[in-house]
Formats: structure tokens, C-alpha cells, sequence
């Protein structure tokens, strides 16, 4: 059963802000419009996070914290899926310092570092370093067609979608926006996810 049994806890993004009549009124454009699309994009933000967070926890696990990453400590870890066809589409996540270290690299020949190993590179400063090691997941994106697997490796489960309040406080002359968020990230398919790990 490659599906994750772990459970889950809801969780709750909430972001807020005050905009005073002054700033308001002040303001070039749009500030009331302006402020719930950046309390958007921070809900955003900490779901990407939690995303990651929940990559982590993947059970495949390449341990190449000895050493840089490279292209042959690549191809090791997505041999870890153990494709006999080798053709699902993946994506790897780096951090920018690790493009550098790929670039410096002489097993490439282009600087123009985007797909190494049939996994497409996203550099991500969301990947985390831990005791000078980074943990880089490595995702199939496809419905694998060697087992006929649908289930993606990461799920989210919204229980509510970005709810936007305001409040008036009228005695400081304030509205408060306020933004939130239900949902659920989870590792919902392990076989889809090799956490590749590298040294810093």
C-alpha cells in the first residue's frame, strides 16, 4: 500500500492588518484592494510551507549528506523510485545556494542549470538545512504507469477556502482586515516522494 496512513491536523492560517482612513485616503490606488491580496498571498506562502513540511516526512530517503549535490548523487536518489520505464515527469526541489554548487560542477557542460535526471529543478529557499544538510524532495508529478498509481503525492484539503473580514474601529479610524484559512497538507502517496539529502 503505497498510500500514507498518518494523520493529519487541521490547521489555521490567519493574517491580519490595519489600514488607518489616512492611509487610505493617502494612498496611490487601491490600499483596501492592495491589502487583501497581500493577506492572500501570505495564507499562500504558509501553505507552501506546510507543503514542504509535510515532504519531509517522506519514508524514501537518499542519504547523500556526505557530500555536495551533484549529478550522479541525483541520479542515485531517483533510482531510489525504482522506474522500470524511468520516464514519469518529477520535479526536484533545491535550494539556491544548490544551483550554485551545480553550476561549479564539472559534470555540466551548460551553466543553464533546469533539468538534471529527468526531474525538473525548483529552487526553493522554502527547502530546509538542518545540521548543514539539506533535505531535497523529489516528486513524481504523473499517475505512475507502472502501477497505475492515481494517487499524488501531496495532497491538500481545504475544510474552508480564504475568508476575508473587515472591522471598523472607529474611534482610532482604523479597518482591520483580517484573512483565513482551514486546510489540511498531507504526504498522501509515499512512493511518489524520494527526500534527497545533501550536504550544505
Amino acid at each position: 500500500m503505497t498510500t500514507s496512513t498518518r494523520k493529519a491536523t487541521i490547521k489555521k492560517a490567519m493574517k491580519g492588518i490595519g489600514l488607518t482612513d489616512e492611509a487610505v485616503l493617502s494612498g496611490y490606488g487601491n490600499p483596501v484592494g492592495e491589502a487583501n491580496t497581500q493577506l492572500a498571498l501570505a495564507i499562500a506562502a504558509k501553505i507552501d510551507s506546510d507543503c514542504m513540511d509535510a515532504l519531509q516526512t517522506a519514508s524514501l530517503v537518499y542519504d547523500g549528506s556526505k557530500e555536495n549535490i551533484s549529478y550522479n548523487a541525483i541520479v542515485d536518489a531517483v533510482d531510489l523510485f525504482e522506474e522500470e520505464m524511468g520516464c514519469s515527469d518529477k520535479v526536484l526541489f533545491i535550494h539556491p545556494k544548490q544551483v550554485t554548487q551545480l553550476r561549479k560542477n564539472p559534470d555540466f557542460l551548460s551553466a543553464d542549470i533546469g533539468m538534471i535526471a529527468g526531474c525538473r529543478l525548483v529552487p526553493s529557499k522554502k527547502v530546509p538545512l538542518t545540521g548543514g544538510v539539506y533535505a531535497c524532495p523529489i516528486v513524481k508529478l504523473e499517475a505512475d504507469p507502472e502501477v497505475d498509481d492515481e494517487i499524488p503525492a501531496l495532497t491538500i484539503y481545504r475544510k474552508r477556502e480564504v475568508n476575508i473580514e473587515t472591522e471598523r474601529k472607529p474611534k482610532t479610524r482604523t479597518t482591520e482586515i483580517t484573512a483565513d484559512e482551514f486546510y489540511v497538507a498531507v504526504l498522501s502517496n509515499e512512493a511518489k516522494v524520494v527526500l534527497a539529502k545533501f550536504k550544505a
